[in-house]
Order: C-alpha cells, then sequence, then structure tokens
C-alpha cells in the first residue's frame, strides 16, 4: 500500500524505489504478526516475480515444549509476547495447546535446548510472564502402517503400536572437552544415555592439566533434558560441551502413558526406549503417589505401555472409624457398618474423579526437577 523512508518521520517515497543506504518501511496490508516472516520475498503487483529470492531457508524445529502461564489469566499476554518475539526470531514457531491439567498453553518449536531457554528467558524478564515449560521433546519419524512417514512432535500423536512399523530418532555428535580426570565417569554418562563411542583424542597438557576431547553419537531426546547439567556435574564444571545433527535411526522406541483411576493424563506422556520403559515409568508413579492427595477411595496409578501395566501405585483412601460409637455389643452390628462402608467405597470410585491438583502436574513437567 505505501513505502517510504523513515529520516527520521515516516515519508512516503511512492514515485521512486529505495536507494542504498535509506531505512525504508513498508505497509501492506498485514492483518497479523504471524503473516511477516522473515525470509518473505517482496515484489509488486504490477510487475510480479516469478519465484522468490533464492538463499533463505525456512528454519527447521528440533526440539519441542508446551510453555503454559501459572495464571491463565496471562494467556493472552503469553500469546502476544510470543508474536513479539517471532518477530526478531523466524526459528521460534508456536501453536495453540489445550491441556486438561494446565489449562491453554502453546506447543513451541526451537532450534535445540539452548534456543528454548534463551525464550524461555526473555519471556519472563522482558514480559514478566510466570510461565511452567514441560520437558522438552524431539521430533520422531514414524512409519506407519501404509508405509508412510509422517512427523511425531508430540507423544500423544504417536500411533499405537499395530498402527505404525518403525520409529525413527534424530542421532548428534557430541564433542566433549574434558580434564582427563573425569574422562571415566563422562564416559559413563554417554553408555547411560545409549550412546555410541567414536573416539577419544588427547589434546595436549595446560595450565589445568591434560583435556581429552570424547566424540559420542547419542539419541538427542537423551541429550534436550538434563544432559548438559550432568556432564557439568560430573565433571565439576570444567568441562564444556557441543552437538551437531548427523541424522535420524530405527530405534526400539515406545509410547509411556500414565493413568490415574483408570484415565490417562496426557500432559504425563512420553517416548522413551523399552529397555528404559520401566525406570522411568516406576519414577513418575512414585512421584505421583506422593504429590496427589488422598481421596475417599483407593486410587490406582499406573504406567503403561499399549494395553501393558510396566509400574503401578495404589493411594490408600481415607478412612473414617465407623466403629467409634460402637461400645461392646453384637458383632453383627460392627460387620454390618463395615460391610456398608465398604459397598460405599466401592460406589464411590466406580463414579468418582480424582482431580490432580496444578502443583503435582507442575511438579513433574517442570524440566527443571526431571
Amino acid at each position: 500500500d505505501e513505502v517510504g523512508v523513515i529520516s527520521p518521520k515516516q515519508v512516503p517515497v511512492n514515485d521512486r524505489a529505495l536507494e542504498p543506504g535509506e531505512v525504508g518501511y513498508l505497509c501492506a496490508s498485514i492483518k497479523e504478526v504471524a503473516h511477516a516472516r522473515v525470509g518473505d520475498t517482496i515484489t509488486s503487483v504490477a510487475n510480479e516475480a516469478s519465484n522468490a529470492l533464492p538463499g533463505y531457508q525456512e528454519a527447521t524445529p528440533m526440539v519441542y515444549a508446551g510453555l503454559f502461564p501459572t495464571d491463565q489469566g496471562q494467556y493472552n499476554d503469553l500469546r502476544e509476547a510470543l508474536e513479539k518475539l517471532q518477530l526478531n526470531d523466524a526459528a521460534l514457531s508456536f501453536e495453540v495447546e489445550n491441556s486438561p491439567a494446565m489449562g491453554f498453553g502453546f506447543r513451541c518449536g526451537f532450534l535445540g535446548l539452548l534456543h528454548s531457554e534463551i525464550v524461555q528467558e526473555r519471556l519472563e524478564r522482558e514480559y514478566n510472564l510466570d510461565l511452567i515449560t514441560t520437558a522438552p521433546t524431539v521430533v520422531y519419524e514414524v512409519m506407519n502402517a501404509k508405509g508412510e512417514t509422517v512427523v511425531v512432535d508430540n507423544p500423544a500423536d504417536m500411533p499405537p503400536p499395530d498402527r505404525r512399523r518403525e520409529v525413527r530418532e534424530p542421532y548428534v555428535r557430541v564433542d566433549l572437552f574434558t580434564p582427563e580426570d573425569y574422562v571415566g565417569t563422562l564416559m559413563e554418562l554417554n553408555q547411560d544415555r545409549r550412546g555410541e563411542f567414536i573416539t577419544m583424542e588427547y589434546l595436549g597438557t595446560g595450565a589445568g592439566g591434560g583435556r581429552t576431547k570424547l566424540s559420542y553419537e547419542v539419541p538427542l531426546g537423551e541429550v534436550v533434558c538434563d544432559y548438559f547439567d550432568a556432564v557439568k556435574s560430573r565433571s565439576k564444571g570444567y568441562a564444556s560441551m557441543e552437538y551437531t545433527m548427523t541424522g535420524y535411526r530405527k530405534n526400539n522406541l515406545v509410547r509411556l502413558d500414565v493413568k490415574i483411576n483408570g484415565e490417562e493424563a496426557d500432559p504425563l506422556s512420553c517416548i522413551v526406549h523399552k529397555d528404559k520403559a520401566y525406570a522411568v515409568g516406576r519414577d513418575l508413579v512414585d512421584r505421583l503417589k506422593e504429590l496427589i492427595p488422598r481421596q475417599q477411595f483407593p486410587v490406582p496409578i499406573q504406567a503403561t505401555i499399549g494395553a501393558k501395566s510396566v509400574a503401578s501405585a495404589r493411594i490408600p483412601a481415607m478412612r473414617k472409624d465407623v466403629l467409634a460409637k460402637c461400645y461392646g455389643g453384637d458383632i453383627s452390628r460392627k460387620k454390618k457398618l463395615l460391610k456398608k462402608q465398604a459397598e460405599g467405597k466401592k460406589r464411590m470410585k466406580a463414579i468418582g474423579r480424582v482431580d490432580v491438583p496444578q502443583e503435582a502436574f507442575m511438579a513433574i513437567l517442570n524440566k527443571k526437577e526431571n
């Protein structure tokens, strides 16, 4: 609609082209901020360009995480903040996500773990938002029963086992630079994270002693959660790391679901290697048992893979002493009261609903506590 220069006021110059060195502006009746993408080619209606200018490739997110405001009243503020960040960060992508446990939020895509931490830090500092961030997930390639490859970035979208042929996960080459004293413990860490050893190179001695470069190929899903923190912890802060994508590999991955009183808790679903499913499921179940308040009826908690339970726990019911007023008397009276109480709890369990407090989900989902 209008082209002009800033000098410092906005001066329209529709009768000529912008010249080198000028700071220009453009008005093109853009209704939404999301429609102004970095890398778009601007052309004239009267003389349209046949092709977009070469040299720009849209960034592909590799790590996804959910951002939810702790106060649902800040939902619109979070949307506006993400839109503003997206103006100068073309690699950031987001879409609305609705969780029964966390409320409304956004599923955000990032280039990597550092990118996600920077975005969250800016949202909290620059826009005064109080956020809860779910554990980050990566992009998986799933071949369905028809032989088609689909991209899955949310565990809830993972097809059931009978509808998929294979699952491929991204791998990265991790280069660790560490003093010699911590080589053993870092090699143990990579083995625990399903890493494959590539090479070890001695870099010579320095002021702090000899340094070594360790190279491993590790699944990206094992890196994005707490890998960097574990490296720093095991090396007492002396080790550093860098990683690059190497491609996708087929692996024995499964979707681990959590059921609370028979109902699936979608925010707690995750994609894990089958060999680690029991350990991850047991950890989730035990933590939920401590966080969920007791009900009037027993509450079973299960970690399942499909129809198979891999870990379970039970929150006992709160029990009222119905025999408190029975001082002596016939034993049949006491049995009748206990039977009536048991029937009531059984009926309550059949129709009862467990309202899991948001604080419990926050404690489980917050990546800093995983």
